[in-house]
């Protein structure tokens, strides 16, 4: 039987793990989670329920990014044969398969027939990438696919803060298929995660005071009927911002739902809101500029 798609032991660099879709390795690898790496607390167990499970090489997506690498390597053209969940030390092996030809060597950056896209090849998407915007440099997590370019001093703990960025991530953990529900399920994590502590459990902006919904609704993206949920806010220090959890099927694979976070600054010096339905508008399948979509075309319903 064929491994189901997960992160495996890359055979070519067995320190890191290695996305396999299904039926082939991608070019996406991360660090392995520590061992005695715990996960936050779920539904029922008490706290807030972290309800969406997501793939990426970190749970923790924030508008102060702490300084990474991304790593890419070369495919040697295996299959996966060790799976290492972040939660355990230990993994079962999956049953042989037999070798499958090289994925095409792409990776989160321009394509290169067009500077003005990036290509997210675990989810079989591209995005368009809007003026003052570029491609993740020195960013830890390897699902964002775009920051606002430059940096700045965050207002409270003296980390380092980006004015914009969007990441792409697949939800794999989460028997829930409606848009409409992981969306709403996603939107508090991803306000945390962006205003209220960073990587290393600072609070670069002193804490989430309040938040409010400011749009909401049925989205069609890359063709598929998606769900938005979007909020406004208000930190302790600085201008706040707006947070943006958006899910649609995926159009490659299994087609498990793709999950997409905006986190905009807000004040002046801000990405102004229209660019977030500008990127929306601009996702595509990978090989296909034709398919339209994009906040408030017509899709039927999304549940």
């Amino acid at each position: 039987m064929t491994p189901p798609p997960g992160w495996y032991r890359d055979p070519s660099a067995p320190h890191l793990e290695r996305w396999w879709d299904g039926t082939a390795w991608t070019e996406h690898r991360r660090t392995p989670e520590p061992a005695g790496y715990v996960p936050g607390p779920g539904p029922g167990t008490g706290g807030r329920g972290k309800a969406v499970a997501v793939t990426g090489a970190a749970a923790v997506l924030v508008a102060s990014i702490v300084t990474g690498v991304f790593v890419l390597g070369e495919d040697d053209g295996g299959t996966p044969r060790t799976q290492t969940p972040p939660a355990t030390a230990t993994a079962t092996e999956p049953s042989p398969v037999n070798d499958p030809p090289s994925p095409s060597p792409t990776a989160s950056a321009p394509a290169a027939d067009d500077p003005a896209v990036v290509e997210d090849q675990l989810n079989g998407v591209t995005f368009p990438l809007p003026d003052g915007w570029v491609p993740p440099e020195y960013v830890a997590e390897d699902d964002v696919m775009m920051t606002t370019d430059g940096t700045y001093d965050c207002p409270a703990d003296g980390s380092v803060c980006r004015h914009g960025l969007v990441v792409s991530r697949t939800v794999t953990a989460n028997a829930e298929s409606s848009p409409k529900v992981l969306a709403r399920q996603d939107i508090e994590d991803a306000a945390d995660d962006a205003y209220d502590r960073d990587l290393i459990g600072n609070k670069p902006f002193g804490g989430i005071e309040s938040h409010e919904e400011v749009a909401s609704g049925p989205v069609a993206v890359a063709g598929r009927a998606g769900y938005y949920v979007r909020w406004r806010v208000k930190t302790a220090k600085g201008p706040g911002g707006y947070v943006q959890s958006m899910v649609f099927p995926s159009t490659v694979g299994t087609e498990s739902p793709i999950l997409v976070r905006y986190v905009f600054d807000a004040g002046e010096d801000g990405p102004p809101l229209a660019v977030m339905d500008e990127i929306t508008k601009g996702i595509r399948p990978v090989g296909d500029a034709d398919t339209g979509g994009g906040v408030g075309s017509g899709i039927g319903p999304t549940d």
